[in-house]
């Protein structure tokens, strides 16, 4: 049996068809990430001397951690999810994300090495940065720095490879825009603008500790 992916020669032996439709798919995604958002706002309201941007930040870290965990997590640890007589949710979810990048149906060894380090090691940080923010740990802005890095690295490795491959994986304009773009464009500016927060913070925070430096030796010379 055929498949609807890019490109046509592309091997895909014991391919099980979409069962699901699109707005199948995509409603349930979109709809629990909106109930998840909401959820951390409204939790993140009682929580003491937290402005509305770290609320905020708190509901991206949230949701971007679970993403990694849960969504990537089961493309990582699901080899054959295409070839699935009875498919799950998150098998159909990658089978229609693959229109976009057929990387994923592929089981690209590339993509798949980025979305391993993003499931195991970035989804886990992502949520510590919830409590790192929620708890106004030191630490914080070190974390989301560092996590924010790592999404922009997997991106740049994600996109760079697809053009080194041929930049050929998607099926039409539409899927190329709204996912293989679309989708992905929110871990590159996100990451960017909570990253330079973040190095402004941290080196806010250096300099106020230098001009405390010179008054400690003060006190400690009289």
């Amino acid at each position: 049996m055929g498949h609807p992916y890019a490109p046509a020669e592309l091997q895909l032996p014991g391919y099980v068809p979409l069962q699901l439709s699109q707005s199948q798919i995509l409603a349930p995604y979109l709809g629990t990430s909106l109930l998840l958002v909401l959820a951390i706002w409204l939790v993140s309201g009682r929580c003491r001397g937290l402005s509305k941007i770290d609320r905020l930040l708190m509901c991206w870290w949230a949701f971007t951690g679970l993403t990694h965990i849960v969504i990537e997590g089961t493309f990582v640890f699901a080899p054959g999810f295409f070839r699935k007589e009875n498919p799950n949710y998150f098998d159909e979810l990658w089978k229609e994300y693959s229109k976009g990048d057929s990387r994923y149906v592929a089981r690209d060894t590339a993509t798949l090495t980025v979305e391993a380090i993003t499931a195991v090691l970035e989804g886990p940080a992502s949520l510590l940065a919830v409590y790192a923010i929620a708890s106004h740990k030191s630490y914080s802005h070190i974390l989301q720095f560092t996590v924010c890095l790592g999404q922009l690295y997997g991106c740049l490795v994600y996109f760079i490879t697809a053009y080194l491959d041929g930049f050929n994986f998607w099926v039409s304009p539409f899927y190329f825009w709204a996912y293989f773009i679309g989708a992905n464009s929110f871990w590159v500016w996100i990451p960017t603008l909570i990253a330079m927060r973040s190095w402004k913070k941290i080196c806010a925070a250096f300099r106020a500790e230098k001009l405390q430096m010179p008054q400690s030796e003060g006190q400690r010379q009289l």
